[in-house]
């Protein structure tokens, strides 16, 4: 994937960091690419249970590299930065659990990035805005203008969409958008240890789990209720089902494999 991403897996935790520091860690287009095989890798690598995002050199993501985004005619941009599915979001929809660790700015797409994943711990330092109606714009990968709305409410929402202006870490935290706010030299193995706790249980409930979360946002009940119900029938007939069971009888940590 080269050096602007990098990629690694600890005890269990992919972690995937943002290595253009001379840039703030904005995406270029080819950067952009590199990330997306790093989060589909993660998805798919057995060593890893959970995911971690991060920015190298006291910084998140600045965004879109806009010296890069003069290379790419109008009409194409949104084809090149935009969705990275025609259904949702790459990060959002990762099998399995996504932190992001915000130490310093995320801004721009680096704030969209922060918006998809499933839980975010910041730095003292960590600062985020969704400043594109700035550069006269609409949140470029939709997450601003959908998920974020049902994260924090739809006023907290709109006055950050629509102001453009910076939210520091302990206002994202009053707001719960982060879950903690630690020092900047912490944030990551505090992302690490979060990403460890939310996937200890069985990696298929999990899967299933966070599926039935995301989706039921647009579901109606009916739908729901009959999606849910399925996906815990599937559940039951599991060797992890079974397995944490035994554990459980057997006082003893399971020993899940995600079938």
């Amino acid at each position: 994937m080269g050096d602007e991403i990098e990629y690694a897996v600890t005890d269990g935790v992919a972690i995937v960091t943002i290595n253009r520091p001379e840039k703030r860690n904005a995406m270029s287009y080819a950067t952009l690419g590199k990330f997306h095989q790093a989060i589909n890798r993660a998805g798919e690598e057995s060593a890893a249970r959970a995911v971690v995002i991060t920015g190298a050199g006291g910084a998140f993501c600045a965004g879109t590299d806009l010296s890069d985004l003069a290379t790419v005619a109008p009409a194409d941009r949104g084809a090149h930065g935009g969705q990275p599915t025609p259904s949702g979001w790459l990060i959002q929809q990762c099998p399995k659990p996504v932190v992001a660790a915000v130490d310093g700015p995320a801004v721009g797409m680096g704030a969209e990035f922060t918006t998809q994943c499933d839980v975010r711990i910041a730095s003292t330092t960590a600062r985020f805005a969704w400043n594109f109606v700035h550069r006269g714009l609409v949140p470029d990968t939709g997450a601003g203008s959908w998920l974020l709305p049902r994260q924090i409410g739809l006023t907290a929402a709109l006055r950050l969409v629509l102001s453009g202006e910076f939210l520091s870490a302990d206002e994202a935290l009053a707001l719960g958008y982060v879950s903690a706010v630690v020092e900047p030299a912490a944030v990551v193995d505090a992302a690490c240890a979060e990403a460890r706790r939310l996937s200890r249980g069985s990696p298929l409930a999990v899967r299933l789990a966070k599926d039935l979360m995301y989706a039921g946002l647009e579901r109606g009940i009916t739908e729901h209720l009959a999606r849910n119900g399925q996906a815990l029938a599937a559940c039951f007939t599991s060797d992890d089902h079974r397995e944490g069971v035994a554990a459980f009888l057997e006082r003893r940590e399971p020993r899940f494999t995600g079938h």
